[in-house]
């Protein structure tokens, strides 16, 4: 597992759900990690982090503002790779150029421009989302296949107020015109959902969708989402530096399933959950649609079951005390 050894590697809003595995397996893996956060005096951002494997040794933490240019340039000296992972992902907006465009456009172009003409840096990681890809005006019915030559339409998004997957699908979007421009190797890791064990001790987003639902809701929402647990996202980053051939863009879905399909899962994991039995409205089930997962393979992904994943997010909710049944 010693692969990066003697390799300096950077990861940006290194605290959060998906960055604190990152970071987690990189430790592993024997690199040394640049990662950044917005408060180093934040016990809430740093202890799970400095109590890694490997962390005494091999991990350096640094405060830096994605909105405040020039504030990555020290950071990702001497780096052989960049993850940037750092962006919002919440639902309840009020200002959403302040809360997420800002911080997912600017941000994004300013870690790049830390990037260029960086002598040591070999590759850029981006986290994007499958928000950037599947959002084109397209029905999403089972017949359809999703794939990386999709990319979300801006002005719908707009339209339909859709604020996280706007500033998702500007932040890639610019980032592909600059490390073009600016001749950097960048390839994009595009998630959907993210569950599964956390390790930060703040709830995230994702994990959040699955406590509502097991914490005495008494509706599921009718909506289908792709599902792939944090292990594989965070692992799928790293395998996108360390091949070589790994490029362009690389969508990360284990399976895409309906809320109802969620619901009737847990019972056989938990038979205690109090679940819910409604759907949130009485429409027609939000259809499922296949997301391909050809690409992902090459890069030598192995895609943990939707039910593990499921007892993963549940048991570490639990321990976490977010939830008591």
């Amino acid at each position: 597992m010693s692969s990066g050894a003697g390799k300096v590697v950077c990861v940006t809003g290194a605290s959060g759900y998906i960055a604190s595995w990152i970071v987690k397996f990189l430790l592993l893996r024997g690199y040394t990690v640049k990662a950044t956060v917005r408060d180093t005096s934040d016990p809430k951002k740093t202890n799970h982090l400095i109590g890694l494997d490997g962390a005494k040794e091999r991990l350096h933490l640094y405060e830096a503002n994605l909105l405040e240019e020039g504030s990555f340039n020290s950071v990702v000296q001497g780096c052989h790779a960049v993850f940037h992972t750092a962006s919002p992902f919440y639902h309840n907006v009020k200002d959403p150029q302040a809360e997420l465009l800002d911080p997912a456009l600017k941000g994004t172009l300013n870690v790049l421009k830390s990037c260029v003409n960086l002598p040591t840096l070999e590759r850029v990681v981006l986290t994007s989302s499958v928000a950037a890809v599947a959002n084109n005006g397209k029905p999403l019915t089972p017949y359809v296949v999703v794939d990386e030559t999709w990319f979300s339409d801006p002005d719908l998004c707009r339209e339909a107020k859709r604020w996280y997957t706007l500033s998702k699908t500007l932040a890639e979007d610019a980032a592909w015109k600059f490390v073009k421009e600016n001749n950097i190797d960048m390839v994009t890791i595009n998630p959907a959902m993210v569950i599964g064990p956390l390790l930060q001790p703040v709830l995230n987003t994702s994990a959040a969708s699955i406590l509502n639902i097991i914490n005495g809701a008494e509706t599921f929402p009718n909506a289908s989402y792709g599902w792939v647990n944090v292990k594989d996202v965070a692992n799928a980053h790293i395998l996108a530096y360390e091949n070589a051939s790994a490029n362009g863009r690389y969508c990360l879905v284990e399976r895409v399933a309906h809320y109802s399909e969620i619901v009737k899962v847990l019972p056989d994991l938990y038979p205690t959950l109090q679940l819910p039995e409604k759907c949130a409205d009485d429409k027609p089930y939000v259809p499922i649609y296949q997301v391909s997962k050809e690409k992902a393979k090459s890069l030598g992904i192995e895609y943990t079951p939707l039910e593990v994943s499921l007892k993963e997010t549940v048991d570490s909710l639990k321990e976490k005390k977010f939830t008591n049944f």
